[in-house]
């Protein structure tokens, strides 16, 4: 009986097993691992926004996710395209956590920015 290493050492490359492990495709997890960075990075942003220019600046995330959305049609990548789609549509459902921010800072969940009191009136 050989020892483990020297079978492992001996491989069959016409193995299915072998075939496989060399064509899978890594793209799928690399952009599920960039979705939820980007989402991550997107929930202190909104915080950040509002807190600096309340709900008035609802229309930036608008037009920043319209551009990547367009963006993300005409670019040819694997990965570029899907990323770009996934800052959009983040900018697009930061429009709604802008809203719902304001509750929250009127809850006392978060702070109030003081130059804006009348703002959460």
């Amino acid at each position: 009986m050989q020892p483990i290493l020297q079978r492992v050492r001996k491989c069959n490359h016409n193995n299915p097993c072998h075939k496989t492990i060399k064509t899978m495709n890594y793209i799928g997890l690399l952009i599920a691992i960039a979705t939820f960075l980007i989402i991550g990075i997107f929930h202190p942003i909104v915080i950040k926004s509002e807190y600096h220019f309340g709900v008035k600046c609802w229309w930036g995330f608008l037009i920043a996710g319209l551009c990547f959305i367009g963006a993300s049609l005409f670019v040819e990548g694997h990965i570029a395209s899907p990323l770009l789609g996934v800052i959009g549509c983040s900018c697009l459902w930061s429009i709604l956590e802008i809203f719902e921010q304001r509750q929250r800072v009127k809850k006392g969940w978060f702070p109030m920015n003081p130059k804006r009191k009348d703002d959460y009136k």
